[in-house]
C-alpha cells in the first residue's frame, strides 16, 4: 500500500488535532510551570540543615523518581474508586493528568535545582549574610535569580521531556494528540500517515516552545548584556562630603570587643582565648603566617563563625556569644539584629553576579528600608564616588576589574553606614598592580576616622596607617601594640623572623 501523502497534509486542519495540541501545550507549559516551583521548594529541603525536612525532602525525591509515571497516572485517575469524594476533580482526566505529571517531575526538577543552587557562589550567600540580609530574602535576591539562570538550559530540556510525557496521559483517555492519532488510524488504518502528522504536532509543539524558552535563556545571560551608561548628572549630584554619611553616635567606650573568644573544628582549637577590644575611630592590623586564625578570627567578630566560648560586644552590648554559653533564640536575634552596623569586605569580593553595580550597592539598605529608593540610590552613588567607581554605577561585576570589583564591595559595605568596617585580606586576591587602589581608598578611611579591622599581608600599609598592630600565631594573640613599638623591636623571635620577610618602609 502506497504512503498516502494527501491524508497527512489533511490532518494539519483536522479540528481535533489543533484542540489536542492546545491541550499539551496547556498540560506541559503547567506541568513545567508547577514543577518548577515545587521542585525549589524540595531543593531547599533538601539542603535543609533540619535532619527531618531533608529526609522528607530526599524520600520524597527517591520515591517519585523511581515510581514509573504511567503507574502514576493509572493510581491517581482510580483513586475516587476508593475515595469518590475525590472524583469531582481526580475523575478530570485533564486535573489526574496534571496531578500525576507534577508530582513525578517535582522530583526530578528538584535535583535540577539542586544543582543550580550548588553553582552559586557561597562567598555571595555570605556576603548576603554579612549584610544583615535574612533566609528568605538572601534566596530572593541572591539564590534563586541566579540558580534559575543557572539551571534554566537544564529546564528547557526538561520542559521538552514533559511534552513527550504528555503522551502518556492517553492511557486516562485524555484527548491529547496520540490519542487523536490512535482513535483515527483504528478507523482508517493509516498507520503510518496518522503516526507521522501525530509526531509533527509534536516537533512543532517542541519547535515553538524551545525557541521561545531559549529566547529567554539568551535574555537573562548575564554575559550578553551591555553595560549602561551612568548619567553624569546624577553622577554629579553624588559628588557630595561623605564624612557626614559616616558618622555614627559612638555608643560605648569600645567599637568592637571580643571577650576570651575561642573556635575549634572538631578537635583543633584555632582560636584560643583572644580577646580584642577596638576603640572607635580605631585601625587595626591582624598580621601573622598563614594559618594562625586571623581569618577565623574576623569571620568571628560578625558571625561567619560561631565562637565555641566567648562573647562579642557592639557599641557596648552584646552582639555575639559562644555556642555553649547562649542562651536559646535571644543571641541569634540580637546578631541579626544588629549585624546591619558591622561592614565586611572579603578577600573574594562576593558582589551578585546578576545585579549591576549600583544594585549591589543597593540592595541590603533596599531590604532594610534604611529610606525612600531615591535617597539611597543618591548615598549608594556618593559612596561609588567616594571610591571612584560612579561612572561604572551600571557595569555589571564580571565588567570590572578586580581591584573595581574589591571598591565595589567596599562602597556596599559603606552605604549600611556601618560602625566597624571588617576587611579579610581584601588585596590578597588582586594583581599586584590593582592593590594600591584599594589601600588607598582603606587609608582615606582611615584618615576619615572609620573604625576598621584590617588581616592583611600588606605590611608597608599596616605599619603605615593603623593605630595598632595584632600579631597572631596558631590561634594566640602574641603581640598586640602601636606599630612603633614592634618596628623598635621586640624579644621575640618569632615576630622578627616573621618581620624578616617583609619590607617596612621608613
Amino acid at each position: 500500500m502506497p504512503f498516502d501523502w494527501n491524508y497527512v497534509i489533511s490532518l494539519f486542519t483536522d479540528v481535533a488535532f489543533w484542540q489536542a495540541s492546545w491541550t499539551v501545550v496547556q498540560l506541559s507549559v503547567t506541568t513545567w510551570l508547577l514543577g518548577i516551583v515545587a521542585g525549589f521548594v524540595l531543593a531547599l529541603g533538601k539542603q535543609s540543615g533540619n535532619s527531618v525536612i531533608r529526609g522528607a525532602a530526599g524520600l520524597y525525591i527517591w520515591f517519585f523518581r523511581s515510581l514509573p509515571l504511567l503507574v502514576l497516572l493509572i493510581f491517581i485517575y482510580n483513586v475516587p474508586q476508593v475515595f469518590p469524594s475525590t472524583s469531582g476533580w481526580l475523575g478530570n482526566p485533564f486535573v489526574a493528568g496534571l496531578i500525576a505529571l507534577v508530582l513525578s517531575e517535582a522530583a526530578y526538577t528538584a535535583e535540577i535545582h539542586r544543582g543550580g543552587l550548588l553553582a552559586v557562589a557561597k562567598g555571595q550567600l555570605e556576603a548576603g549574610k554579612a549584610l544583615g540580609i535574612r533566609y528568605v530574602g538572601i534566596q530572593r535576591l541572591i539564590v534563586v535569580p541566579q540558580a534559575f539562570r543557572i539551571a534554566l538550559p537544564t529546564l528547557i530540556n526538561e520542559y521538552i521531556t514533559i511534552v513527550k510525557l504528555t503522551s502518556l496521559v492517553s492511557v486516562i483517555s485524555l484527548a491529547e494528540i496520540l490519542l487523536v492519532g490512535e482513535r483515527l488510524y483504528t478507523q482508517n488504518f493509516l498507520i503510518l500517515e496518522t503516526l507521522t502528522a501525530v509526531a509533527c504536532y509534536y516537533v512543532l509543539i517542541v519547535t515553538v516552545f524551545g525557541f521561545l524558552l531559549k529566547a529567554l535563556e539568551r535574555k537573562l545571560d548575564i554575559a550578553r548584556r551591555q553595560p549602561g551608561i551612568a548619567d553624569p548628572i546624577a553622577v554629579s549630584g553624588a559628588q557630595v562630603s561623605t564624612r557626614k554619611a559616616l558618622e555614627l553616635e559612638h555608643k560605648g567606650e569600645y567599637a568592637l570587643e571580643l571577650l576570651n573568644g575561642r573556635k575549634s573544628y572538631g578537635p583543633n582549637e584555632v582560636i584560643k582565648g583572644v580577646s580584642l577590644r577596638v576603640k572607635w575611630g580605631e585601625v587595626i592590623s591582624i598580621i601573622g603566617p598563614s594559618g594562625s586564625g586571623k581569618t577565623t578570627l574576623i569571620r568571628c567578630l560578625n558571625g561567619l563563625e560561631t565562637l565555641n566560648k566567648g562573647e562579642v560586644l557592639l557599641q557596648g552590648a552584646p552582639f555575639l556569644s559562644g555556642i555553649e554559653s547562649r542562651e536559646k533564640g535571644g543571641a541569634v536575634k540580637q546578631h541579626l539584629d544588629r549585624i546591619v552596623h558591622v561592614g565586611m569586605v572579603f578577600q573574594g569580593f562576593n558582589l551578585i553576579a546578576h545585579r549591576t553595580v549600583l544594585d549591589n550597592v543597593m540592595m541590603a539598605p533596599l531590604y532594610h528600608q534604611h529610606d525612600s529608593r531615591e535617597a539611597i540610590r543618591l548615598l549608594s552613588l556618593a559612596m561609588l564616588t567616594k571610591v571612584g567607581l560612579a561612572e561604572h554605577a551600571y557595569k555589571y561585576p564580571h565588567q570590572l576589574s578586580g581591584g573595581q570589583q574589591q571598591r565595589v564591595a567596599i562602597a556596599r559595605a559603606l552605604a549600611m553606614r556601618p560602625a566597624v568596617m571588617l576587611f579579610d585580606e581584601p588585596t590578597s586576591a588582586l594583581d599586584p598592580e590593582l592593590v594600591h587602589e584599594v589601600l588607598k581608598v582603606i587609608t582615606q578611611l582611615a584618615e576619615e576616622g572609620m573604625t576598621m579591622v584590617i588581616v592583611t599581608h600588606e605590611m608597608n600599609f599596616a605599619f603605615g596607617v593603623c593605630d595598632r598592630i595584632v600579631y597572631m600565631e596558631s590561634g594566640e594573640v602574641l603581640h598586640d601594640a602601636p606599630p612603633q613599638t614592634l618596628l623598635k623591636g621586640t624579644d621575640s623571635a618569632r615576630l622578627q623572623k616573621f618581620m624578616e620577610g617583609v619590607k617596612i618602609a621608613a
